[in-house]
């Protein structure tokens, strides 16, 4: 599929009914398995790219580059519509939120969340009429493209323990006022707040499992409304343990036995993509 064949795909999953999982992969290897298993779209992940860096998430360890680099290995990696955790959109102003938006469309993604987190440990969160703005800025660029691009706008309040609930659902439909394609707020305490969330705004709700909150099967959250359901960072945090049990196995114990669970050879590389050879012709 090209990037507008993509986009109304992945336009159509959050008009069709039901509720979608939408998991993140962290790199190009982990973006072909999720492709392989089954799943009908892909989003990126700010932790598991920071976590395979070397770095800490949530401190602005990443820069636009960073995201959109790793962002384009995975459109690259799969048929899948991508769509990509843009942060707070690196950058205070509307404008600078709205090149992000162009940036991340010219890497074939078809979608982005733009947070109301400032990333300043004094004033956590915008103000509600400077994150409006920045909303708008981004559903304006948006509208620029020949396709449609879904802009995922997020209130982080239950996020930076911000636990108001009535406000996050104000930000909420403020921003689709503003032009949102989905909404989504991190880490609501338990179902009662999910449902609340999902009966107060008109466009399609993201919900993170793995973040915070209760852990919910996927027709508990199709019942409260949800459309969308993401990982967040969970699956890459999973990848990390095994690692380390691994690690911890061998360092404290001197056995192996690790390897009787690994994901046989030929299971992990028949995920990945072949090599290209030119004919001898070619060269």
């Amino acid at each position: 599929m090209d990037q507008s064949e993509k986009a109304a795909h992945f336009e159509a999953l959050h008009e069709r009914p039901g509720t979608f999982v939408i998991p993140n992969p962290w790199d190009a290897g982990s973006a072909r398995v999720l492709s392989s298993m089954g799943f009908e779209a892909l989003a990126t992940t700010s932790a598991g790219l920071a976590f395979s860096l070397g770095r800490r998430d949530a401190e602005g360890a990443l820069t636009r580059d960073d995201i959109l680099t790793n962002a384009k290995a995975i459109v690259d990696a799969t048929d899948l519509p991508v769509s990509a955790d843009l942060e707070n959109g690196f950058g205070q102003s509307p404008d600078e939120v709205a090149e992000t938006i162009r940036r991340a469309a010219s890497v074939g993604l078809v979608g982005g969340s733009i947070e109301d987190a400032t990333g300043s440990p004094d004033k956590p969160i915008y103000d509600l009429s400077h994150a409006v703005e920045r909303i708008t800025a981004a559903a304006e660029a948006a509208r620029e493209f020949p396709f449609r691009f879904m802009v995922v706008a997020r209130c982080e309040n239950f996020s930076v323990k911000r636990d108001d609930l009535e406000d996050t659902i104000r930000r909420l439909q403020a921003f689709e006022r503003a032009g949102a394609d989905v909404l989504y707020a991190p880490a609501l305490p338990d179902l009662d707040a999910i449902r609340t969330v999902c009966a107060s705004v008109g466009k399609p709700v993201n919900v993170v499992m793995g973040f915070g909150g209760g852990l919910y099967p996927v027709q508990t959250l199709a019942e409260a409304g949800v459309k969308r359901i993401s990982i967040g960072g969970s699956f890459a945090r999973a990848a990390l343990a095994g690692l380390a049990r691994a690690a911890r196995e061998v360092r404290d114990h001197g056995t192996f036995t690790y390897v009787e669970e690994a994901m046989p050879f030929s299971e992990a590389n028949g995920y990945m993509a072949p090599v290209s050879r030119k004919s001898e012709s070619d060269s």
